[in-house]
């Protein structure tokens, strides 16, 4: 059972808090980490890239010249591949780079992730903080109290607060996501994880499953 800091809403050091056992695993599979991070990057590509064939640029489509007799190489249309101004011969075209990992396999290696950052002191339990309007000042006194002004930082958040994810979002070492969408690459790509009380509480209860 790993043990990480607990702050107040304020940034104020209480105490420590205790992790589930369902939250991290004995041994960490960098492998899953691999295949979950490349999925997730295959996933966000919007595969629009395209290039016109020869049948799509402007030009001549009709022969340019007579097949014999000028000493020259034979031609047809100018649109030719092998042509200045002429289409890109095997170009990309639009495609989907999406595809699907097994569940169990995304869920290990999210607990592999947080593993990784709670043996290196990178997870802190929070308060949920009571803002009452959005502020990114409010937010940015907040991580600095803990510690954590100058690292990148995933704050983890156990229900919908606008407010919280508007707090955070002009902070450039800051990003805040819902416990449903967190995932393996989000934690891998952030040095430190902060949750708040109902993100943890709300991650028990799926890890837990």
């Amino acid at each position: 059972m790993a043990t990480v800091g607990l702050y107040s809403a304020a940034g104020d050091k209480q105490g420590s808090v205790d992790l589930p056992d369902s939250f991290v695993v004995a041994d960490p599979n960098g492998h899953a980490v691999y295949e979950t991070v490349k999925n997730y990057l295959a996933n966000q590509r919007q595969g629009t890239h395209k290039t016109k064939t020869r049948h799509e640029v402007s030009g001549q489509k009709s022969k340019m010249y007579r097949q014999k007799g000028t000493g020259r190489a034979r031609a047809g249309s100018a649109t030719s591949g092998v042509r200045v101004g002429g289409g890109r011969i095997h170009g990309p075209r639009p495609r989907d780079y999406s595809y699907s990992i097994p569940a169990k396999v995304r869920r290990l290696a999210l607990k592999s992730a947080l593993t990784d950052r709670a043996r290196a002191e990178r997870v802190h339990v929070i308060e949920d903080p009571a803002l009452a309007a959005p502020k990114t000042q409010a937010m940015a006194a907040l991580l600095g109290k803990m510690g954590l002004g100058e690292r990148r930082v995933l704050v983890v958040n156990g229900r919908s607060d606008r407010t919280l994810l508007l707090s955070c979002r002009n902070l450039t070492n800051a990003k805040c996501t819902h416990v449903g969408e967190l995932n393996a690459y989000d934690v891998m790509h952030c040095e430190d994880v902060v949750f708040t009380r109902s993100g943890l509480e709300a991650l028990e209860e799926v890890l837990g499953r």
